[in-house]
């Protein structure tokens, strides 16, 4: 599930009840559907290295 933080967007693992992966700045709105909605790990994967590439 994808939720605000102050300064963007942060991805928060129900399961494990912990923060998981890097802090968004922008709204990835791609990343943000497949959180909220059909939660495949791998496009969930594959959707995070494209966003991390594309902040260096």
């Amino acid at each position: 599930m994808a939720r605000g933080v102050p300064g963007g967007y942060r991805v928060w693992d129900t399961k494990g009840r912990r923060w998981w992966g890097d802090h968004y700045e922008l709204c990835p709105d791609d990343l943000l559907v497949e959180l909220n909605g059909a939660k495949d790990p791998a496009k969930i994967t594959a959707l995070l290295k494209r966003h991390r590439a594309r902040k260096r």
